[in-house]
């Protein structure tokens, strides 16, 4: 399995680069995780907008599906210039009906998951984890029957995280405040408490994404490295894992 980052930032884009969009692939099959603004951009420089096989949404907030729109509109001229008929499997919660109605378009068709039960797509197994933040938002544990990687989505630290991602190959937080800051009324973690959940989980790698526009980002690390003594990175465009 290799995990690749194409959008890391919180609540907008910075210059050049996009908000959540993580690529997942395996033996040819690349799936998306959330879509964020700047994603189908940046996500270009790495494969095909043709080549992705599955996306997979982990809730509705702009940051996170900003650019599902655009996706359809691609998926609808591919499939005009070339004739065919491709659709695309859009999946996400059906908590908020009108949301998940609109991930069905002409060649894109949104998948209702149930987060109670495992969701098979393609090579990947996905089990589902409800975070705290304002609206229904679902972590995962994505694994391929020999690696597991974490992403927690948008979320305050919850101690059902140690659990849901102990022994991960790959951990990707929510990092949107400093140490010492309080972001659980936004729905989002610290440093520290993401340091936490990796240090406790026992899991090989952290990544800090979701990344605050405020501050000096290499403090991040700096203030996780204090909890964690595995490997730990600061989410950049491109940056990878293979398992």
């Amino acid at each position: 399995m290799k995990v690749t980052v194409i959008g890391y930032w919180g609540a907008y884009p910075a210059a050049g680069s996009a908000t959540s969009g993580y690529l997942f692939e395996r033996d040819g099959f690349r799936m998306l995780v959330d879509c964020g603004s700047g994603v189908l951009s940046r996500m270009q420089q790495f494969v095909k907008i043709s080549d992705v096989d599955a996306v997979v949404l982990s809730h509705y907030h702009h940051d996170h599906i900003a650019d599902i729109g655009a996706l359809q509109y691609a998926c609808l001229v591919k499939n005009t210039l070339n004739e065919t008929s491709d659709i695309l499997p859009i999946y996400g919660h059906a908590e908020e009906k009108e949301k998940f109605d609109q991930l069905t378009h002409q060649y894109t068709k949104g998948h209702r998951y149930n987060p109670e039960d495992p969701l098979q797509v393609g090579p990947f197994t996905i089990d589902f984890q409800k975070t705290q933040h304002p609206v229904a938002c679902y972590g995962m544990r994505v694994s391929d029957g020999e690696h597991s990687v974490v992403y927690t989505a948008d979320t305050s630290y919850m101690k059902e995280w140690i659990g849901f991602a102990e022994e991960a190959d790959l951990l990707i937080t929510d990092t949107n405040f400093y140490k010492g800051m309080d972001g659980s009324k936004a729905g989002h973690m610290t440093s520290e408490e993401a340091a936490t959940i990796a240090a406790e989980a026992k899991v090989d790698t952290l990544w800090l994404s979701h990344l605050p526009h405020f501050g000096q980002l290499p403090r991040l690390r700096q203030e996780a490295e204090d909890v964690f003594k595995g490997t730990i990175q600061i989410a950049e465009e491109g940056l990878s894992w293979s398992g």
